[in-house]
């Protein structure tokens, strides 16, 4: 058995050093091992500050882990019958784009962001999923991440900066003139809680131990655009060393207990409501729809099972259900 573990790793290693692109501007001398080039051309995303112009490279593991890439499903409890179920907004027809292409890991909390976004707006978008190995799907692209979004024609990058961009195109200054300064900032702030800080401790808790590590590329890797072989080492050889990696990453984010951070997190959020249905008060806001996006790929995991139990985030998180709606994905 031991054996058979080292070789796939070998294996897996061999594979994804010699044909991953290094998108983390990292020296490449060291990647004789599985968590370098690996894990840096996989699970690196970019992220641009709310109300900034500066884009920034942010080590994503959870992207790694998830942006390997599956279709994750993520189906919360069904709300009562008795909820109300709220509109979509739908922006004028008019101001619809033509052709909406999103290049995507499934399982991605940034591209997660991106798809609750269109999905709340009942935008029309074609899937295009990415093998995170090969890329083959993006070479036409100088951007080698995800998410990439196609609008008509304009290459879009960053989930935050995508959001921002599609919504000056489908809603213009109206947005922006309907929201108060106050309002406005609140939710650029928690928009930046999300890409700094929320996201970090979700590598930890999906790889917490070996039984979680192993449920995560379960689900990455049976739902994932791989090839038999690439399906076989990534799910056992990505597990163990994102298992060992996650270790790390509570160092890099001083974060002693996984499970406490994550529960501290989103009662955090919850606090921040403030007895309002969204932080946007009677419906979502770019803030909502991007902790929404971010926590929807762990929703069936032992991590998501665990935080709708142990924290108060349950009932926000069935009236996001509810307000997002059905995807507006198009079928293939």
């Amino acid at each position: 058995m031991r054996r058979a573990s080292t070789l796939a790793s070998s294996v897996f290693s061999r594979t994804l050093t010699s044909t991953l692109h290094d998108c983390s501007g990292l020296s490449t001398t060291s990647a004789s091992t599985i968590n370098h080039r690996f894990l840096h051309a996989a699970l690196f995303s970019t992220t641009t500050s709310t109300g900034s112009s500066n884009t920034r490279r942010i080590f994503n593991p959870f992207s790694i882990s998830l942006g390997l890439a599956g279709a994750l499903v993520s189906a919360a409890a069904a709300a009562s019958l008795s909820q109300e179920v709220l509109a979509k907004e739908p922006p004028p027809a008019e101001l619809v784009p033509k052709e909406v292409v999103l290049y995507q890991y499934e399982a991605c909390p940034f591209c997660n962001k991106v798809k609750a976004y269109l999905d709340y707006y009942d935008i029309p978008y074609k899937v295009v999923e990415v093998n995170p190995i090969s890329k083959k799907e993006i070479k036409w692209s100088d951007y080698k991440k995800v998410p990439i979004l196609l609008v008509d024609g304009e290459q879009l990058v960053d989930s935050s900066a995508i959001i921002d961009k599609l919504g000056n195109k489908i809603h213009g200054k109206e947005i922006v003139d309907s929201a108060s300064d106050k309002d406005d900032d609140e939710e650029k702030k928690w928009r930046r809680w999300v890409d700094n800080h929320l996201v970090h401790i979700l590598s930890p808790n999906i790889y917490r131990n070996t039984s979680e590590a192993l449920e995560s590329f379960d689900y990455i890797t049976s739902n994932g655009n791989f090839s038999f072989t690439e399906r076989i080492t990534v799910k056992y050889a990505g597990a163990a060393a994102m298992y060992f990696v996650s270790k790390n990453l509570k160092k890099k984010y001083n974060i002693t207990d996984e499970r406490a951070a994550l529960y501290e997190a989103v009662e955090t959020w919850v606090d921040a409501l403030n007895g309002r249905e969204f932080l946007g008060g009677s419906k979502p806001n770019l803030a909502d729809l991007a902790v929404f996006g971010v926590l929807r790929p762990i929703r069936n995991l032992r991590s998501g099972r665990d935080m709708v139990e142990q924290t108060r985030i349950g009932d926000w998180y069935t009236r996001m259900e509810n307000a997002v709606g059905e995807s507006s994905r198009m079928k293939a």
